[in-house]
């Protein structure tokens, strides 16, 4: 049986936290262990539909999250790592694209209209955002991925990009593009530790993969648990708790986990798990202080897998511009 090619990556819209460990990057370092073939893109243009007057702040992340990939065990040497700026192939294929989707058909697509709401574009909506799903499809038919990793609010994302591939087939008459595969993780999203929503950096919500055990412990801190958690000897509400929450994540210890819901106070909670989380990160932050005094290492990793890229690209869009005619 044929292994799966997965595409999966990241926005370098600032550097990672927990929230995409457990969403996605655990689950990128288990594909690799799997032997499956990997692409994870570091998508620079998507992050500039949003980010446009601050190219700069895109271009600098582009090293961060190079090192957080680095630093949480994904190898070069498995994974092959690439920048969609340096893949020219990704934007012919988009515009070829643009001609099988409607503007309707994007107007309606629900991650489209969650993001326009929640970034407050109202009617002044970037033309290169308001496509972005497109460039997805490029991004993933590029490489002929069969299966992307993606949290439930991207499920609309897969959905158009099928749709891409059966009409492009359907219309050249040759079964040219692959249609993909979603996989939505167990845990997909990590809530912040405010406990209103997911974790994110425009939210100021995040603990990084990077941050030091003092920047955690004041986090873990400040983190919402009950309000109504009084006395040491009442018993602990666990639904809403965020780090009960956090806890079940990350602590390994799950029968003294669940002896600590019986009535706790919080300071001891949060000592626990501040104990937890900077276990768990202390390797990853020393392997990532190794990457990130390495610049010059890091970049060629990126050149080098973006070369590889290419070539993959460049095989898929040639059989693209045969069935188009663009063959001259």
């Amino acid at each position: 049986m044929m292994k799966p090619v997965i595409l999966t990556g990241d926005r370098p819209s600032g550097p990672l936290h927990l929230g995409h460990y457990v969403g996605s990057l655990a689950n990128r370092v288990h594909y690799q262990q799997q032997g499956w073939t990997q692409y994870i893109i570091i998508a620079d243009v998507q992050a500039l539909t949003d980010n446009y007057e601050h190219p700069h702040k895109v271009h600098d992340n582009v090293f961060e999250v190079a090192c957080d990939y680095l630093a949480v065990g994904l190898d070069p040497a498995q994974t092959t790592f690439f920048i969609q700026s340096q893949v020219p192939e990704i934007a012919d294929l988009t515009i070829y694209y643009l001609n099988l989707v409607t503007v309707n058909r994007l107007r309606r697509n629900p991650t489209v209209k969650t993001e326009i709401e929640q970034k407050g574009f109202r009617d002044s909506i970037p033309a290169g955002f308001f496509v972005y799903p497109v460039s997805q499809a490029a991004d993933i038919t590029c490489v002929k991925a069969t299966t992307v990793p993606v949290g439930e609010d991207q499920l609309p994302m897969i959905e158009q990009t099928n749709e891409i591939v059966r009409t492009f087939n359907r219309i050249y008459k040759k079964e040219v593009l692959t249609e993909v595969r979603a996989i939505v993780p167990e845990v997909s999203r990590l809530v912040g530790i405010d406990g209103k929503t997911k974790m994110s950096k425009s939210l100021g919500n995040a603990i990084y993969l990077s941050d030091s055990a003092d920047v955690v412990a004041q986090k873990v801190k400040s983190m919402y648990t009950d309000p109504s958690h009084i006395k040491v000897s009442d018993p602990g509400q666990v639904e809403g708790n965020t780090v009960f929450t956090y806890l079940d994540v990350f602590d390994t210890r799950k029968d003294e986990v669940v002896e600590l819901k019986g009535g706790l106070g919080d300071m001891v909670l949060k000592k626990r798990l501040t104990e937890v989380l900077n276990n768990f990160l202390d390797p990853i932050r020393t392997r990532r202080a190794v990457f990130y005094n390495d610049k010059a290492s890091v970049m060629e990793i990126l050149k080098k897998g973006t070369l590889v890229t290419r070539e993959v690209a460049a095989n898929t869009v040639q059989e693209v511009k045969d069935v188009m005619y663009l063959n001259y």
